[in-house]
């Protein structure tokens, strides 16, 4: 009997033996097949990567000649304008002038009509006058209509000239012109060179009374007065080719 009782308990400590290894084994087994964790993919935004090549301008990448970035120098193929792609011109200025003069306008409705001569140069007798004062002109009807101000255009003729360099109905003589036009007011100013560019006074005068009835000043960049570019092709200020020239 105790023979057998204990090959009993011998038997059920052999059996709680071998399930305690085997559930020992299962945990290791368990353990160390356990998926390793992947390594963390490196993504690439290639987006991003594309932007990186094409950033937004910012305000300093602005040169001190107007142009964004550093682009080549710009010569025009008669080399009488050297310099850098400029992002404003004449007409960006006579606009912030016009919007001066409509400030300040008194009298100037859109039932006077207005003329618009060139600007002359303010050291001179007031009878010269250069390429950008007939540019400048030129933008003031541009911006004057656009304010739906009714703008007289007195070198328009009553007949078109046909000739072998085209078709024109603007002229330069008086004797072609109309003596007597609707006009009531006058856009006219003066110019005079500054340190840093050109100075412009504008002013809309009475035709009868003289008064100004509007003012605005501005100063215009020397190298956006210089980009301006002569039909003959040559350059400003006496120099030909890199050569300063003057009368002997």
């Amino acid at each position: 009997m105790q023979r057998a009782a204990r090959a009993t308990r011998l038997g059920i400590l052999l059996v709680a033996t071998a399930t305690a290894g085997c559930q020992s084994m299962d945990e290791e087994m368990v353990q160390t097949t356990a998926p390793e964790k992947m390594p963390a993919l490196n993504v690439v935004d290639i987006t991003a990567a594309d932007r990186a090549n094409h950033q937004p301008i910012m305000a300093e990448d602005v040169d001190s000649f107007g142009a964004l970035g550093q682009p080549p120098l710009y010569s025009s193929v008669q080399g009488a304008y050297k310099g850098r792609p400029l992002t404003k011109h004449v007409g960006d200025y006579v606009k912030a002038l016009t919007q001066d003069l409509i400030a300040n306008m008194e009298y100037v409705t859109n039932k006077t009509p207005v003329g618009v001569t060139h600007f002359a140069l303010l050291d001179s007798d007031l009878q010269q006058t250069n390429l950008l004062g007939q540019q400048m002109a030129e933008s003031f009807v541009h911006e004057l209509h656009k304010f739906r101000i009714p703008v007289i255009d007195y070198k328009a003729t009553d007949f078109i000239r046909i000739t072998e360099e085209g078709d024109f109905v603007l002229t330069r003589d008086y004797l072609e012109l109309d003596a007597s036009l609707p006009m009531e007011y006058v856009l006219t100013g003066t110019m005079a060179k500054h340190q840093g560019g050109v100075m412009v006074n504008a002013r809309i005068i009475g035709i009868q009374s003289r008064a100004v009835v509007a003012s605005a000043q501005m100063l215009i960049p020397f190298y956006v007065a210089d980009a301006l570019i002569p039909s003959d092709g040559s350059e400003r200020g006496g120099m030909r080719d890199g050569v300063k020239l003057s009368r002997g």
